[in-house]
């Protein structure tokens, strides 16, 4: 029996619907991926193709992000739907990271660029487990409530370009998270919900990893096509996110993250 190549794994993870079944899927591809590596025999990368879109379950049901209800978080109902948006955006996370292995197979990469999306995709997937428990324990479930569709949405727009989608996914989008967990975690801290807490301090460290991973393979292709990062990034921002990047930034996080302050702060809300 022939063993599959990492890109027909991502696809089988891409091309299943339900959330619980995907990230099955997803844990189980990371650790086969890394027995191989770990053996000294890693899986070929292989050319299968991805979708134009990941298959998704038929609820929650998706609506332009002005059309999603605001929550208001001083209700536990608030707070569920806070829960449920951060679910929605962990499963989002599994597809985005599992689809940059296939959707760019094509330029030659060093293995770590693999090992670290492999990595992502299997901490995303951890991630989505522990909100769905956090829901079922607050007697709801992740498809209840509507969500939108603004992270694919980047990723459709940066198909064909794989300096853009490492630009915008980890450095603009997943940076983002590294700016507002922080008061979320504040928020269940206050409500007296310390399992929520402890959840959400499990994505912040683990997120930090993700922006870093983005920033590393940025900077490598930059490396290799003699190209200023820091000019490059503002151009891939003002390409993609033409209303600019909003503050307040952690700055320490983001640091840390390998994202310096020179990268961002002069792509603060352009159109001001």
């Amino acid at each position: 029996m022939s063993r599959p190549t990492l890109t027909q794994l991502a696809v089988e993870v891409l091309t299943t619907a339900d959330g619980h079944e995907k990230t099955a899927k997803s844990r189980a591809a990371a650790a086969l991926w890394f027995a191989s590596v770990e053996a000294g025999d890693p899986l070929e990368i292989g050319n299968a193709a991805p979708p134009d879109r990941p298959s998704r379950p038929e609820k929650p049901e998706l609506l332009p992000p002005n059309k999603v209800p605001r929550r208001k978080t001083g209700s536990v109902r608030g707070r569920t739907a806070l829960i449920h948006a951060i679910a929605h955006i962990e499963l989002n996370a599994v597809d985005l990271h599992w689809d940059i292995i296939p959707r760019f197979a094509h330029v030659p990469m060093p293995k770590g660029y693999f090992d670290d999306w492999v990595r992502a995709a299997d901490e995303e997937s951890k991630h989505f487990n522990l909100l769905c428990d956090r829901l079922q324990a607050m007697e709801s479930w992740y498809g209840e409530l509507p969500a939108h569709d603004g992270m694919w949405r980047a990723a459709e727009q940066t198909a064909q370009d794989f300096m853009g989608r490492l630009a915008i996914v980890p450095m603009v989008l997943e940076a983002r998270g590294l700016d507002v967990t922080p008061g979320m975690i504040d928020l269940f801290r206050n409500a007296g919900d310390p399992d929520t807490v402890a959840a959400l301090e499990t994505i912040y460290a683990e997120e930090v990893g993700h922006v870093a991973y983005g920033s590393k393979w940025f900077h490598f292709l930059c490396g290799r096509h003699d190209l200023d990062p820091k000019v490059k990034f503002h151009a891939m921002v003002r390409q993609y996110f033409p209303g600019g990047l909003k503050p307040p930034f952690n700055d320490e996080k983001r640091a840390e993250a390998g994202l310096p302050l020179d990268f961002y702060w002069p792509m603060a809300q352009q159109d001001r």
